[in-house]
């Protein structure tokens, strides 16, 4: 079992929003609910401070459900000579590997198929050998790359035996390295989890609709449930304003010019069934823009990543066709059998939040850096940065918010603070035979189990135990259990449909009807846990299927202009009884 982990169920979030309106003043709250609002949440309660965190709409709503499911130091990063970033990012990959989220965080290898002669492969070469090298420096002398093996090359042979679907013609040999995926929502939800075991108040669909001010300081906010549509006021001595694309908009509530600006640039991913590219290692290939990833994922890849701008709705980031053929073509480019429209099960679109220059530079080109001001007196605003360096970017945040406080703050620790789940989990991985046996589940059941709560496991088997109809798998979405259905409102803060097919479970793009099937077996999981009647049910399956309907929409539009326009057809939020 993991140490220092809440429950995030509904009568935990109504106790949260209570205790955070009652009138006493907190040292810190955080608005936002991303990867880095969740890791300042528990930087702030890990150091004693008294924390709440509240975020408008689920958590990981925004852009941390929309990654790339990577932990890396950022290969790319190499030719912009930011060397600092990227050996920053390759020590956080080793802590989340080995320490903080070994049951989220796994090794993945990669080829970088090399296609001429002359100068690539030493080029290539060299730029890997140095990410290697990188990765020993950020953890001292004995780490070999961070537990990672070191690169190799490979010949032309010994590339195809690993990937068989590379197109032959033009293939000279590869490079081979490693580097880490993730599951993003996970994570973030993770760290809530973690950070509400050490004291925080946490609470989703609860929008920020100003600060509180005296004079020019900022003293709280002012907060809507949004499922009950009650207002109250959250009181501290620091807010910590961690909405990442939207913090130009956030920063406009002081009613000044903030300091920091934020560009959003638009990545798009496509999910694709495993057997439609037979390959035993993910691919990394380079385009004129940025970089094409080929990410393997459970029975699936992911293929991604797009990098243009996007100044439409910050809420509904939406694929287009030209998005999704610009994917195709390019990973089409090095496949033996083309990927089309119809191998295509999922697609995601998440936006970047880039810290904007003065010029109009592109976005592939913008910073990943990240930056930490007191925009006025209590307000503290970080942003830009990566889904690796969340941990970096949470401790720099509060160390500024520290300075604000008359108190003497500890340091950071979240060095040392494993996530949800992380305690155990190797233990409980090596006991998952005894743990099936016990079970009356399959092997490939637990293991799948441990890769998504590691020693939290135990609480998902004994909703099993008490009820074994929980041990059936869900319609039409044969990899998750009925159990984990409860589980996610119960202890993971899931308010609604949404919440579990996007985000604590990824139905909505691991399966060709976007788990519109799934949806009713879901609900009907749900509403005991959540106390809905048959008519928010009812609202719930329709608000799915109009989100559905509304992206299917956008994904046949020729452009964002019209992706967007077609996006919108979705409501935002689901109305209570």
């Amino acid at each position: 079992m993991g140490g220092m982990t809440a429950r995030l169920g509904p009568t935990e979030r109504q106790a949260a929003l209570t205790a955070m309106g009652d009138g006493r003043e907190l040292d810190v709250v955080v608005v936002g609910g991303g990867v880095v609002g969740a890791g300042a949440a528990l930087d702030a309660a890990t150091r004693g401070l008294d924390t709440a965190i509240v975020e408008a709409r689920d958590w990981a709503s925004g852009t941390s459900s929309r990654s790339s499911k990577l932990i890396h130091g950022g290969l790319r990063y190499l030719e912009m000579l930011d060397f600092g970033l990227v050996r920053e990012a390759l020590h956080e990959r080793g802590l989340l590997l080995r320490t903080l989220a070994p049951h989220l965080v796994r090794p993945v290898p990669f080829l970088f198929p090399l296609t001429g002669w002359g100068w690539q492969r030493p080029y290539i070469g060299a730029g890997v050998a140095l990410y290697d090298g990188l990765s020993r420096l950020s953890l001292g002398p004995g780490d070999q790359a961070g537990g990672l093996p070191l690169h190799r090359h490979l010949t032309r042979r010994q590339a195809l035996k690993l990937a068989p679907s590379l197109r032959r013609g033009s293939l000279t040999g590869a490079v081979k390295y490693w580097d880490a995926s993730v599951d993003d929502a996970r994570l973030t939800v993770s760290l809530v989890r973690t950070a509400a075991g050490y004291g925080a108040l946490a609470a989703s669909r609860a929008r920020v609709l100003g600060f509180l001010r005296e004079g020019e300081r900022v003293v709280g906010v002012r907060v809507r449930d949004l499922e009950r549509g009650e207002d109250l006021q959250v009181r501290a001595k620091q807010v910590v304003n961690a909405t990442g694309v939207w913090t130009d908009e956030t920063q406009a509530m002081v009613g000044e010019r903030g300091r920091i600006h934020v560009r959003a640039s638009k990545g798009i991913h496509l999910v694709v069934p495993r057997d439609r590219i037979h390959s035993a290692t993910g691919l990394i290939m380079r385009t004129e823009r940025s970089v094409l990833f080929v990410i393997p994922w459970g029975r699936h890849w992911i293929v991604g990543t797009t990098d243009t701008d996007w100044t439409l709705d910050k809420a509904h980031p939406a694929a287009s066709r030209r998005d999704i053929d610009y994917l195709l073509e390019r990973v089409n480019a090095v496949l033996t059998t083309p990927l089309g429209h119809a191998d295509v099960e999922g697609v995601y679109a998440g936006l970047r939040p880039l810290l904007r220059g003065e010029t109009d530079e592109a976005t592939s080109a913008l910073s990943r850096e990240h930056v930490v001001g007191h925009a006025v007196p209590g307000l503290v605003v970080v942003a830009g940065g990566k889904l690796t360096t969340y941990r970096v970017m949470a401790k720099d945040a509060i160390d500024a918010a520290a300075h604000g406080l008359a108190d003497r703050v500890p340091p950071s620790c979240t060095d040392q603070i494993g996530l949800a789940g992380a305690e155990g989990f190797r233990a409980r991985w090596n006991s998952r035979h005894r743990i099936a046996a016990e079970s009356g589940l399959h092997v490939a059941r637990i293991e799948h189990l441990l890769r998504r709560y590691g020693g939290l496991i135990d609480e998902v088997l004994e909703l099993v135990a008490a009820d074994r109809s929980l041990a059936a798998p869900l319609p039409d979405a044969d990899d998750y259990l009925a159990a984990e259905i409860v589980y996610a409102a119960s202890h993971e803060g899931a308010r609604h449909l949404d919440d579990v097919l996007t985000r604590r479970t990824h139905i909505s793009i691991e399966t060709f009807d976007r788990g519109v099937r799934s949806a009713p077996r879901v609900a009907e999981l749900l509403a005991p846990v959540l106390g809905w009647t048959a008519d928010q049910v009812e609202r719930e399956l329709e608000h799915y299927a109009k989100r559905v309907a509304a992206e299917r929409e956008s994904q046949a539009m020729p452009d964002d202009q019209t992706a967007d326009s077609a996006r919108l057809g979705a409501p935002e939020i689901v109305p209570v009884d």
